[in-house]
């Protein structure tokens, strides 16, 4: 994610190009922005702030019971599986 204060920041280094001459998509190339995102990020002529951390998001459906996760800790905490990779409990012999 790209802060407000550096969307500010690209914006104006974008708007200043422009002003120079600049097209969108090259003066975006240089940011290394795609041009939807600038056009994303201005709206009413003001930068937005990024929306994406505000959002409440629903818990997957997969989602460890807090029981589970310590039945999996537990395993993962014993002396036979202390030399071995989490990915290694488990699994067959590799």
């Amino acid at each position: 994610m790209i802060s407000t204060p550096d969307r500010r920041r690209i914006v104006a280094l974008i708007n200043t190009a422009r002003q120079n001459g600049a097209r969108l998509a090259p003066a975006c190339k240089v940011a290394h922005i795609d041009p939807r995102t600038y056009q994303r990020w201005i709206k009413n002529g003001r930068v937005q702030s990024d929306k994406r951390p505000l959002i409440a998001r629903a818990e997957p459906a997969n989602k460890l019971t807090p029981e589970e996760r310590q039945s999996v800790l537990d395993t993962c905490h014993k002396p036979a599986y202390a030399s071995m990779a989490p990915g290694q409990i488990g699994s067959p012999t590799r």
